[in-house]
Parts: C-alpha cells; sequence; structure tokens
C-alpha cells in the first residue's frame, strides 16, 4: 500500500483475563514437558471470579500437582490480595483432563502431523527484531506497564492492562505514531489525573523513541474514566483468545490456531514458529524486505501439502528460488522442525505473554535445566539460503 495509511495493533499485559489462561496452560505444558519431553498436552484454562479451571487431553508419564502450579502461576503475575476478586491463594481449582485420542496418537507416534491446517509466518525490516512496528511498541508499553508495576515505580498499578498503537505508513514505510491508547487497572485510590501524569512520563515517553512521537500525537488513558475492577473479576478469561497479540497484531495473516497449553506435536503450535524462522531468515538474508511464509498440513502426514512465500514484490530474487531454497534448507516435517527448534523442553512459559515473536533467543535456567528460549527467532540459516538462491 504505497499511499499513506494508518495500521494498529494492540497488546494485554500478563495480567489481562485471556492471558491469565495462556499461562496456566503452558505453565502446565513445561512442567509435564520438563520431566517427560514427550508428553502430549493440550491443556486449557478458564479463568473467572473466584475460579481457575483446566481441561484438556493430555498423555504423559510425568506427574504435577495441578492446583500448586495453578496458583503459583496467578501468584507470579501479580493476583495476590482478595480485594482484586481473584487471587492465588483464595481462589478455586478445578481440574478435568483426559487422555489424548488413540486415533490422534496413531498419526502423531508415526512423526505424522497431530492435525490438518495452515499456519503463517511473517518478518519484515520495519524494526530490529524484523517484526512489524506497531505490534513491537504495543508489547513495549505493555511490558513497561507490568515493570512499573513490579518495581514499584507507579505502586498503585494493578496488573490488568492493553495497549494499543496507530501507525502512520508512507511508501510503506512506518514513519511516526498517530494515536496511543493505553487502559491499565489501578487502585481506587488514585487520581484520573495522576494516572494519566504518570503513564505519559513513565510509560509512553520512556517507551516509544522521540522521533516518532509527533507532538499532534493523540493519546488516550483509561478512556472510559475509571478501571478499577479488572483481570478474571472483571471479565472471563479463556486460552487461545488472544491469537493477533500473540503473533503480528494483525499484520500478515493467521491460520487460526492458538498456541499456549499445546505441546510441539501440534504443528498449529510448532509450525507457525517455524513459518517464522523461515521468513525472518529471508529477510535477515536480505532476499527480501517482507516476506510472508504459509506452510500447510494433513493430519497423519510428515511431510507438508504446501509451502507458499509471497514477498509481496520485494524479492531480490525469483519467488520460485526462494521457495525451492526454502524446501532445501529447511525440514518442516513436524519430527523436523521440533528437533530443528529444540522445542521438547519448558520453554513455553515464557511466550505466554507480550508476544511469541519478536523475542530475544537466550539460554535460561527452567526446572534445573539449561534450555534455549525462542530458538525460532535465531537467524542461523541466512548463509544457507543465500547459497540456495544462487543454485
Amino acid at each position: 500500500m504505497k499511499h499513506p495509511h494508518l495500521f494498529t495493533s494492540e497488546s494485554v499485559t500478563e495480567g489481562h483475563p485471556d492471558k491469565v489462561a495462556d499461562q496456566i496452560s503452558d505453565a502446565v505444558l513445561d512442567a509435564l514437558i520438563a520431566d517427560d519431553p514427550k508428553s502430549r498436552v493440550a491443556c486449557e484454562t478458564m479463568v473467572t471470579t473466584g475460579l481457575a479451571t483446566i481441561f484438556g487431553e493430555i498423555t504423559t508419564t510425568s506427574y504435577v500437582h495441578l492446583p500448586k502450579l495453578v496458583r503459583d502461576t496467578i501468584a507470579k503475575i501479580g493476583y495476590t490480595e482478595s480485594g482484586y476478586g481473584f487471587d492465588a491463594d483464595s481462589c478455586a481449582v478445578m481440574s478435568t483432563i483426559d487422555k489424548q485420542s488413540a486415533h490422534i496418537a496413531l498419526g502423531v507416534d508415526t512423526g505424522g502431523a497431530g492435525d490438518q491446517g495452515m499456519v503463517f509466518g511473517y518478518a519484515c525490516d520495519e524494526t530490529e527484531e524484523l517484526m512489524p512496528l506497531p505490534i513491537m511498541l504495543a508489547h513495549k508499553l505493555t511490558m513497561a506497564l507490568a515493570a512499573r508495576r513490579k518495581d514499584q515505580t507507579l505502586k498503585w498499578l494493578r496488573p490488568d492492562g492493553k495497549s494499543q498503537v496507530t501507525v502512520l505508513y508512507e511508501n510503506d514505510k512506518p514513519v511516526l505514531v498517530d494515536t496511543v491508547v493505553i487502559s491499565t487497572q489501578h487502585s481506587p485510590d488514585v487520581s484520573n489525573a495522576r494516572i494519566r501524569q504518570a503513564v505519559v512520563r513513565e510509560i509512553i515517553e520512556a517507551t516509544i523513541p522521540k522521533e516518532l512521537r509527533p507532538r499532534r500525537m493523540k493519546v488516550h488513558i483509561n478512556p472510559t474514566g475509571r478501571f478499577e475492577i479488572g483481570g478474571p473479576h472483571g471479565d472471563a478469561g479463556l486460552t487461545g483468545r488472544k491469537i493477533i497479540v500473540d503473533t503480528y497484531g494483525g499484520m500478515g495473516r493467521h491460520g487460526g490456531g492458538a498456541f499456549s497449553g499445546k505441546d510441539p506435536s501440534k504443528v498449529d503450535r510448532s509450525a507457525c514458529y517455524a513459518a517464522r524462522w523461515v521468513a525472518k531468515n529471508i529477510v535477515a538474508a536480505k532476499l527480501a524486505t517482507k516476506c510472508e511464509v504459509q506452510i500447510a498440513y494433513a493430519i497423519g502426514v510428515a511431510k507438508p501439502v504446501s509451502v507458499m512465500v509471497d514477498t509481496f514484490g520485494t524479492a531480490r530474487v525469483d519467488e520460485r528460488k526462494l521457495i525451492k531454497a526454502v524446501e532445501e534448507v529447511f525440514d518442516l516435517t513436524p519430527k523436523g522442525i521440533i528437533a530443528s527448534l529444540d522445542l521438547r523442553k519448558p520453554i513455553y512459559s515464557d511466550t505466554a505473554a507480550y508476544g511469541h515473536f519478536g523475542r530475544t533467543s537466550e539460554r535460561v535456567k527452567r526446572f534445573g535445566k539449561s534450555v534455549t528460549l525462542f530458538t525460532w527467532e535465531r537467524t542461523d540459516r541466512v548463509a544457507a539460503l543465500k547459497r540456495a538462491v544462487r543454485g
């Protein structure tokens, strides 16, 4: 789109009810996979006033004390006071877990995909993370809200919150931030004026680079007036309801599958990570400035039924060569993806808030083991792609 236009993306904090659910689901997954790497997990979570319910299908040799795990996750997020209407100590925890269907297991056991479906990956050169600027700024704002709450800079902040960023594009490039929306839960004893002043200074101005903030930038902070009731007490939360926040903020297509609570045999998670890995390496190799990759699977079949690469006219080589290079350089079978990205590790809780993409790949300790987070963000196939397109 060459003419000037606006594009908007949103993010939510870790205390948003849907994100609480995502984090519980991924905490269960990590705890199981840490002990039994081949655990089959499809864990869904529902949270509401005074209640957390986990349900789904799990096949594993591991044992996890689920109520304690759920409460620990809720406490880590910040719901630790009964006045919030939802807190780690007093909420009820219910679970109803079945085993994975034997018919699904038959296909997965032989290395096939755990389901049919298509996934998309996206990358562009708008930011150093090779992500769209609107979603990266939105995530940084919600991260700042959480950081200022946790370090007590803004003691009146509470866990729930959202951000939204509108960016002006000219000639397909981001030039400035047009509008910022921040909605943040707060204690009853703080004035609207104080909230606005502090959020502008400590969150917006500290996060959005000055060169992107025009004097006419529009700022909306808690536009409804007050935001005292929030989290699962204000709205019920469910796993998998923030799939656009989790990915590219609406820029680039989405196959519809959610991530959290799913082990890597589920291609709507693992293959989506692989599609991002492919797209990012193409852009990092400067073979295109923008790239979208689609991969599609049939249940029980290992090889993708299709692989598509779209560079939106920005490719520096023939797209047919790019597709051939992708198929040569990347093993996109479920087993190949799991092995290449080292996905049978307890790495998923770190993905459950603030986006699965555009994050830093780093080694950390989890469950006493050294693991690498966000392996799909590595640009480790750049040289191989360049060689492949040269033929």
